[in-house]
């Protein structure tokens, strides 16, 4: 009897210490980091297309914050969000001069916890 009290006690308390954190850091419990990232440059229009899936049920309390394209490791763009469209995956397209072989590389930081990281190699016939 005795020992089933205990063993009930720790259920408990290990239940009691999962329920605070979740109510103390809510974003723990529905946080989740941008599943995938595509990229797509197309080279006649010099345009880089960023299709991010990253579901949401608050797109403007949960959402991808930031987007960074790098070219060639330098950084070239930096754009922030203050929500996400409530569809995903969503795109998002960015103006990038870009040659033929110059390395793409954007990153979908999401506002609540983790990033995701693409990486494209520019040629002529990408898009």
């Amino acid at each position: 009897m005795k020992q089933t009290f205990v063993i009930s006690k720790c259920i408990f308390s290990l239940f009691l210490l999962v329920f605070m954190v979740l109510c103390l850091y809510p974003q723990v419990s529905y946080a989740d980091t941008p599943q995938d990232l595509k990229i797509e440059y197309d080279f006649s229009a010099q345009t880089l297309s960023v299709t991010i899936t990253h579901p949401s049920f608050f797109p403007g309390f949960h959402h991808i914050k930031t987007v960074e394209i790098e070219k060639n490791s330098s950084v070239i763009s930096t754009t922030n969000y203050d929500k996400q469209p409530g569809e995903s995956p969503f795109t998002y397209t960015y103006k990038v001069a870009a040659a033929k072989g110059d390395k793409l590389e954007v990153t979908a930081t999401c506002n609540l916890s983790g990033s995701k990281t693409a990486t494209i190699t520019v040629s002529s016939a990408t898009k």
